[in-house]
């Protein structure tokens, strides 16, 4: 699980050096990456938990979810985790431009911003799956579990979420 941490480690790094939205959107790859990776816990314990990375493979790959190796599930899941925290810094710093600073002393981001940002992700990687990609890419196994793939696929995105409202204050702090 901590194999990615020294990549992790240098995009910090590097995140410090550029400009504030750039380092922004670095670190919401970061946030999304690590928020993938603690999404994943849930999603092995769950019976189809781990389906929406290999029907998301699948869709890159061109194949069906039975051909698609554990590797390209694997990377699919924190290549979708990492978009979906560039897409958390990119909803942040939109609502931060617009909306008044309301930030609370302590967290080094726009409470305001932060929850509709990670709402916005939430919702997004939820109904993008469960809507529009697994109904049409996901074929037997959404003919025969849709249902219990969508709940699981629920509760691993509130999961990502709640993640991201932990973790994006953590490292966002320091890094405007």
């Amino acid at each position: 699980m901590f194999d990615h941490l020294p990549a992790a480690v240098a995009a910090l790094d590097a995140a410090s050096s550029l400009g504030a939205v750039a380092g922004r959107l670095l670190l919401g790859a970061v946030v999304g990456a690590a928020a993938a990776v603690v999404m994943a816990i849930p999603m092995w314990r769950q019976d189809d938990g781990f389906t929406p990375a290999y029907v998301a493979a699948a869709v890159v790959r061109r194949t069906t979810p039975d051909e698609v190796s554990f590797g390209d599930a694997n990377v699919a899941h924190h290549a979708a985790g990492a978009l979906a925290g560039v897409l958390y810094a990119v909803v942040y710093l939109v609502i931060d431009a617009v909306a008044p600073d309301l930030g609370v002393a302590g967290i080094g981001i726009d409470l305001p911003s932060h929850l509709v940002a990670t709402a916005v992700v939430v919702a997004f990687i939820y109904v993008a799956f469960a809507r529009f990609i697994f109904p049409r890419a996901g074929r037997r196994i959404y003919e025969e579990r849709a249902t219990a793939v969508r709940g699981q696929w629920l509760r691993s995105s509130l999961v990502f979420g709640a993640t991201l409202l932990v973790l994006a204050p953590a490292i966002f702090t320091g890094f405007a």
